[in-house]
């Protein structure tokens, strides 16, 4: 047993069904934490399969509940996944020595150079070692066929959801449509002056504002030909027009066109459907509702199309350490792609169970019907190359790379979907779309198209239905992305930029070249808009505008809508066709912007400018200035509040992504890559002096009290402080301290350590 020191010999062990005896023989300095998480892993039982010795647990799940109606027969599943653990296995080593190898140069080439940057020789270094790779003789040009209009050609916001979470990721699946009332309403994105104040009753006041900004917004997106909306009494179709009365006058849509659908019931319209920049506004009306009545033409609500699309995570934003977990993972996504997942929801004092919402239907002017779906695509974002599973193992215990088993899984899971065994189709084009992480650069990407293929084999899919999302987020594969986009022509659908893990990958990848600026200043440095620009630029190049997505990074603070509404425009303007937002109610307040911006015109005028600088790209971004001791002191605090808020909740409770309220109480939305880049800069300062051991550590207990404080409302919470000895207050503590040689930075290494640790001690 590795946590044991010395020699452990199990002298019994009896098993009924789950239950355990176990006595164990064992110096007297093994530790008891040792003793249980020994236990823990004895507790569950493996099955030998495929060569593999996989948790009883998982091999349940995909026996009785994702294999059953796809096709695939269990037995020849797992010899397949057997099969890739074997040929593909050494590769994934091989590939993860290489980024070592390369780092550990390029610190060579920063300390040989004593930290002084010529931006032509340093291109140059990185061209020799390979880490820079030449563009190919032949153009890179996507050929991705099948991509429902969601993906390649409808702009609009995309949400990101861990998918351990069955409540969450079931609001997000049902994301497709939200109302832009209760947005304006229940968030800051309408002022609370003058008497406009949100409590627990519906304020007329503040409904009045609330009409007041969608009416602005829908003379914006619908203009009349005369009058505005707020003039409207009341609105008929007439002749298969639109009729919009203003007491008696009547007028019409300045463009006709928008009008697309209406519902009616006894004869009197309840609902116009407009269109505008291929989204949709729907304005629901009843004259006798509590709200209906407030409005002159009794508009009750106006619900719009809001996020076209989500990512169900199992990467950053889950903490999955175990088969435990990865059952959990497994299981929801398999309900979602059968359409059956539910979760039970507390609404107005009562216990409901909410489902997958089914497709709408309105009539047409030209008296036909159009139906439009009532969930967004989903996409799965699997993990990257560089973590291993225990929950199945090799024929000799060793844990496997667990992106071959999220591949599998998730694969035969969206067969059901594929193969129309679902109650509701995902995809209308007969595709999968399985994002892939923390890929750095082409050999990677181009060994993860041949796991696909394989992939593909195994579960008796056609070629090329498993479509690939490559995250733009480490620096390899910034600086090589269109010869990364190569090998995966025929199912890239998505490139997405991420700021928090580039700029952690930045840290660690110059961690040798000096000190880092403060945070809020690396934003503002020249490497980000070359970073940002370049993945839009070279999306352009490759062709894949209106085949797939370009997009950009999340909006991190959930409760402050107002500022997102005057700064997420950026997104769409800088050529982006979805962008990340934090909730369902984000994605209907976003959706706005894809309204105001025509994203295929931006395109088009973007591709004329000159492409963003390589040497920008790669340009670190240095600290230049003498900083002050208040300015320490205030980075590092910022620092440490938001590791230790995130890192408590992930290793005590298995949250592993949550609102979490920074140094001054903002709620910001924190995943592993905000706690990376917060890891890797104090590591950075400690490692060049800025700070000492004794500064974090005191920084750290300062703010453990500090979390404490702000989770005393969380019965779940275990408090760090005074004492500061727990597991999660080490894990902190280990990201730090041993952030300079933790692989790439990464922090989900010493997180699932940690996590198991906790899981052992409970």
């Amino acid at each position: 047993i590795e946590q044991a020191s010395g020699t452990m010999l199990l002298t019994r062990f009896t098993r009924i069904g789950a239950r355990a005896t176990c006595a164990f023989s064992f110096p007297r300095n093994t530790t008891r934490i040792g003793v249980r998480v020994a236990f823990v892993r004895l507790m569950s039982g493996r099955v030998d399969l495929g060569g593999l010795k996989v948790d009883e647990r998982l091999a349940k799940l995909v026996q009785d509940e994702i294999a059953p109606g796809t096709g695939v027969d269990v037995n020849k599943f797992w010899a397949s996944l057997g099969d890739i653990v074997k040929e593909l296995g050494p590769r994934n080593k091989e590939l993860l020595n290489k980024r070592d190898d390369f780092q550990k140069k390029i610190d060579e080439y920063h300390l040989e150079n004593n930290r002084v940057i010529d931006k032509k020789h340093y291109m140059d270094f990185l061209k020799q070692i390979g880490y820079l790779v030449p563009e190919g003789d032949s153009p890179v040009q996507v050929a991705t066929t099948k991509v429902d209009p969601e993906i390649a050609t409808i702009a609009g916001p995309q949400l990101v959801c861990p998918v351990d979470n069955p409540r969450f990721i079931l609001n997000a699946a049902n994301a497709r449509w939200g109302s832009l009332m209760d947005a304006l309403y229940g968030t800051d994105a309408v002022p609370e002056d003058d008497g406009a104040t949100r409590g627990n009753q519906y304020n007329p006041t503040r409904g009045a504002k609330v009409f007041e900004q969608a009416h602005r917004y829908m003379d914006d997106f619908f203009p009349l030909a005369a009058k505005k909306y707020g003039d409207v009494t009341a609105f008929a179709v007439e002749d298969n027009k639109l009729v919009v009365s203003i007491g008696s006058e009547k007028t019409e849509l300045v463009q006709p066109e928008q009008f697309v659908g209406f519902r009616k019931s006894n004869g009197v319209v309840t609902s116009i459907l407009l269109k505008n920049n291929n989204l949709h506004f729907d304005i629901q009306i009843d004259k006798d509702s509590a709200i209906g009545k407030t409005h002159k033409a009794g508009i009750k609500d106006i619900v719009i199309e809001s996020a076209m699309s989500a990512i169900a995570d199992c990467e950053d934003s889950v903490a999955a350490v175990d088969a435990e977990d990865k059952v959990q993972v497994y299981r929801t996504w398999t309900g979602l792609m059968k359409g059956t997942l539910g979760a039970q929801m507390s609404k107005g004092g009562s216990s409901v169970t909410r489902t997958m919402n089914p497709d709408i239907t309105w009539d047409t002017p030209d008296g036909k019907t159009v139906t439009l779906p009532g969930r967004v695509v989903l996409l799965v974002r699997n993990v990257g190359i560089h973590l291993y599973t225990d929950a199945v193992t090799t024929a000799d215990g060793q844990e496997i790379p667990e992106h071959f088993l999220d591949m599998m899984v998730t694969g035969l899971a969206a067969c059901h979907d594929l193969k129309g065994t679902g109650k509701f189709h995902n995809s209308r084009t007969g595709s999968a779309y399985i994002v892939r992480p923390k890929m750095h650069g082409p050999e990677e990407v181009g060994f993860v198209v041949s796991l696909f293929d394989k992939a593909e084999a195994a579960l008796g899919l056609e070629k090329h239905s498993l479509k690939m999302g490559i995250m733009d987020e480490e620096r390899r594969t910034s600086a090589n992305l269109l010869e990364c986009m190569r090998p995966a022509v025929n199912r890239v659908v998505f490139i997405n930029t991420g700021f928090l893990d580039r700029c952690g990958d930045e840290i660690h990848t110059s961690f040798e070249a000096g000190p880092v600026l403060c945070k809020d200043e690396i934003k503002k440095q020249v490497w980000i808009k070359a970073y940002e620009d370049n993945n839009v630029d070279v999306g352009f190049k490759a062709g894949l505008d209106g085949k797939g997505q370009i997009g950009k990074g999340m909006w991190a603070a959930p409760e402050n809508m107002r500022q997102m509404l005057k700064e997420k425009i950026g997104h769409p303007m800088a050529g982006a066709n979805t962008a990340w937002v934090p909730s369902p109610t984000a994605a209907t307040l976003h959706a706005l912007h894809y309204h105001m911006v025509n994203v295929q015109n931006v395109q088009k005028n973007l591709k004329l400018r000159t492409p963003a600088k390589l040497e920008d790209l790669l340009t670190p971004p240095l600290l230049d200035r003498k900083l002050s001791p208040e300015e320490v002191e205030k980075e590092l605090d910022n620092n440490n509040q938001g590791l230790l808020g995130y890192v408590v909740r992930w290793v005590g409770q298995g949250v592993g992504c949550s609102k979490v309220p920074d140094a001054n109480n903002v709620q910001l939305m924190e995943d592993r890559a905000t706690l990376r880049i917060s890891s890797q800069h104090i590591a950075n300062w400690l490692h060049h002096k800025i700070i000492t051991k004794d500064q974090v550590m005191a920084s750290m207990r300062k703010m453990a009290a500090v979390v404490d404080e702000q989770n005393k409302g969380d019965p779940n919470y275990t408090p760090m402080a005074p004492a500061c000895d727990g597991i999660e207050f080490q894990a902190g503590v280990d990201m730090i301290f041993k952030g300079k040689e933790t692989p790439n930075g990464l922090t989900e290494f010493t997180l699932t350590k940690k996590r198991r640790e906790y899981k052992a001690s409970k």
